[in-house]
């Protein structure tokens, strides 16, 4: 058994893969439409946005909706990562866990995800 996707409902799934797509570089997947949108390289993981009727953002750190998942990133530059990532349209919480390990943002639909300082190798 292989993961082959990953799908994160929504409101507007073309504006949160857009998001996704001008934060991570990846591709957009030639059949996006309004219903349903995705991101993908060749043959690599699809990383889907579907649309839900009365859509209703998690409530994070809150749980009265709850996160469900949420994305993990790594990045050469945290601080730079976040200031483009907030320039992208993502939202910072006022709770954060651990700061000096990772940020926890929120992309446009509310989603929480967290962008970590990559680990460099001591070898």
């Amino acid at each position: 058994m292989e993961l082959s996707a990953i799908t994160l409902d929504c409101a507007d799934p073309l504006a949160l893969a857009d998001f996704y797509h001008r934060a991570t570089g990846l591709p957009p997947h030639p059949g996006n439409h309004a219903d349903f949108a995705g991101l993908q390289r060749d043959g690599g993981l699809l990383l889907g946005f579907q649309r839900v009727a009365d859509y209703r953002a998690p409530d994070w750190p809150g749980q009265d909706v709850p996160q469900q998942l949420h994305l993990d990133f790594d990045v050469d530059d945290l601080p730079q990562a976040e200031a483009r990532l907030l320039a992208l349209g993502a939202r910072k919480p006022d709770f954060q866990p651990d700061e000096e390990r990772f940020v926890v943002l929120l992309d446009p639909a509310g989603h929480p995800f967290c962008v970590a300082q990559r680990r460099r190798s001591s070898v």
